[in-house]
């Protein structure tokens, strides 16, 4: 009975590190680097299927919006190393010219988007936790988009003298290089919501056990 209680007083940081958090988390972070690493294979014509935010989604949606901004955060370094070691080239050139500027680009979109989809989760998974999922689903790839489209317009002079020909940044960002993308993985995160609703709602009973 003492146990108990001590337990539901226990700080959040406390009860947040547990082991079955702890192993949920590594599970959605070992996702994250499969199909960020490997995910850029699955393609349909020229348009590359990105499922990588949905493990993200999922962290936020069962381990909170904390857990959610450092998953994508982790995955923010990832494409960070994946241009610095010449693996993604768009992104390779941006660190050539503005570092720094790539850098925050890439770890606050990726955390933003766990982060939001957590807290949207939270505020409406009481009143309907269906729809909460698509909502938290459907954040994750406009945050992501938005804050990547806001970072690259501050390297324009890099985007310019190397992707740009014959129009203008902002139609290259919204359109060629964001346009198509941002659609793919707002399809996958919204055809996948309905189960990740469920799997969410399996896990979660499975923890407070």
């Amino acid at each position: 009975m003492n146990s108990k209680r001590g337990a539901k007083n226990a700080p959040k940081n406390e009860r947040f590190f547990t082991a079955k958090n702890i192993a949920y988390f590594a599970m959605l972070l070992a996702l994250v680097i499969v199909l960020q690493l490997w995910g850029g294979s699955i393609k349909i014509g020229v348009t590359q299927l990105s499922f990588v935010l949905v493990p993200i989604v999922l962290c936020g949606m069962i381990l909170g919006p904390v857990a959610g901004c450092l998953l994508g955060v982790i995955f923010g370094v990832i494409v960070y190393l994946q241009g610095l070691f010449g693996v993604d080239p768009f992104t390779g050139i941006l660190i050539s010219d503005h570092p720094v500027i790539t850098a925050l680009t890439c770890l606050v979109k990726g955390g933003a988007a766990g982060l939001v989809s957590g807290v949207l989760y939270n505020l409406f998974k009481n009143k309907d936790g269906l729809a909460a999922s698509f909502i938290a689903a459907a954040a994750a790839p406009v945050v992501n988009t938005g804050l990547f489209i806001v970072g690259a317009l501050c390297m324009s002079d890099t985007l310019s003298a190397n992707f740009v020909d014959g129009t203008t940044v902002i139609y290259f960002l919204v359109i060629v290089c964001a346009g198509v993308n941002f659609l793919v993985e707002l399809a996958i995160n919204l055809i996948f919501a309905p189960a990740i609703f469920k799997l969410t709602q399996i896990i979660e009973k499975y923890i407070k056990r």
